[in-house]
């Protein structure tokens, strides 16, 4: 992690140098690329993956895993740089065997809408869904980042002026869809 953490993505040879141990046994731990970058991922951003709701809330409840996930997020970078990287890698190589999954977001996401599933249809609580996998995840974060030049609290500031944005729309199309036909 603390290579990572440099900005330094190792191979498992170069990371059993690191570590003082042989090419074996670093290679018994961490079999393939992917293996090492899941269990950094897992190790750094597990805080993330067991954040549970505070609120009854969908508003506040999207708001609370954006502010407590994008400073894990910003902690960590280069593990989630390097998780990226492998992705993009194994998305462009199209080989098969053991491949990075992602997909956290997912339930967090679901967990976090929950409070909407009683007043919107359930097409519309998936474009909730998906729409806040746009303003939630390490793509987003390094996008506002790289490409905005946004410091944490732009990156906060800016997702959550976009959750609300969708929330207030789902409410909106909510009431609008009620509204019987003339």
């Amino acid at each position: 992690m603390a290579l990572y953490g440099e900005g330094i993505f190792p191979s498992i040879t170069e990371l059993a140098a690191h570590a003082q141990v042989s090419r074996a046994t670093a290679y018994r731990y961490f079999p393939t690329q992917s293996a090492l970058i899941t269990a950094v991922v897992a190790e750094s951003l597990g805080p993330i993956l067991e954040w549970r709701p505070q609120d009854n809330d969908a508003l506040k409840r999207i708001q609370q895993l954006l502010t407590f996930a994008y400073p894990q997020m910003e902690q960590h970078e280069g593990a989630l740089r390097a998780a990226l990287q492998l992705s993009l890698q194994q998305w462009a190589n199209a080989t098969p065997g053991e491949k990075f999954v992602r997909g956290n977001r997912k339930r967090l996401l679901k967990l976090a809408v929950e409070p909407l599933q009683d007043k919107l249809p359930p097409e519309a609580l998936q474009r909730v869904i998906h729409s806040f996998s746009l303003i939630y995840g390490s793509e987003v974060f390094l996008v506002l980042k790289d490409i905005w030049g946004l410091d944490l609290g732009g990156i906060q500031d800016v997702t959550q002026w976009m959750a609300k944005a969708i929330i207030r729309q789902a409410e909106e199309d909510a009431i609008h869809s009620r509204k019987p036909l003339a």
